[in-house]
């Protein structure tokens, strides 16, 4: 089985096509992702349940995260309260992982060849999922498509949001595309 490394298809294939494609004469005018970031929410889950409970699903929550990215989450804590929603300051609410280099690398390669296409109904990503700054942020319901996880009872979504170094969204499309990310046909 061949190796698919993203960043060398990166510098050997993308980085000349957006060159061509947008007429730049330097390669380091070509854009390329900064970091990719996985966060969780956690609140729901565990704001009705005692403390102890509350911190073998994080533990747990933590774990698979850990599994996914190769990296250790950290705990996102709630910076004030909010009553409707029974928060209070310093309630933990969420765990996230930012990677950059290699990692990231390796991520999106099993993002893009292994966990996209699990998903069950997947039609590929819809390009309003993107911001005005060229962010993409894909949603994924349930942690069980990732192959390292094995299916449990807890099951929860996780968010994934690709930065790019664009300053313009369809500059940040073309990039993605030739780096072998699918989308919606329209």
């Amino acid at each position: 089985m061949q190796k698919c490394d993203l960043k060398e298809k990166y510098q050997k294939e993308v980085v000349p096509k957006m060159m061509e494609e947008f007429g730049w004469k330097n390669k380091f005018q070509v854009p390329k992702v900064d970091k990719v970031i996985i966060n969780s929410g956690i609140g729901k889950l565990i704001t009705p349940l005692s403390s102890d409970k509350q911190k073998k699903i994080i533990e747990e929550i933590s774990k698979d995260l850990s599994l996914i990215t190769g990296q250790r989450p950290s705990l996102r804590r709630a910076k004030r309260p909010i009553s409707s929603f029974k928060l209070r300051e310093g309630m933990p609410i969420g765990l996230k992982v930012t990677l950059r280099k290699q990692k990231m690398y390796d991520f999106l390669a099993r993002l893009i060849h292994i966990v996209l296409p699990r998903v069950r109904d997947f039609k590929g990503i819809d390009l309003k999922s993107f911001d005005k700054n060229g962010n993409l942020t894909i949603g994924i319901k349930e942690q069980i498509v990732f192959p390292e996880i094995k299916p449990k009872d807890l099951i929860f979504g996780l968010e994934i949001t690709i930065v790019t170094s664009c300053d313009d969204k369809n500059q940040s499309i073309k990039l993605l595309k030739f780096l072998g990310f699918p989308f919606k046909r329209k």
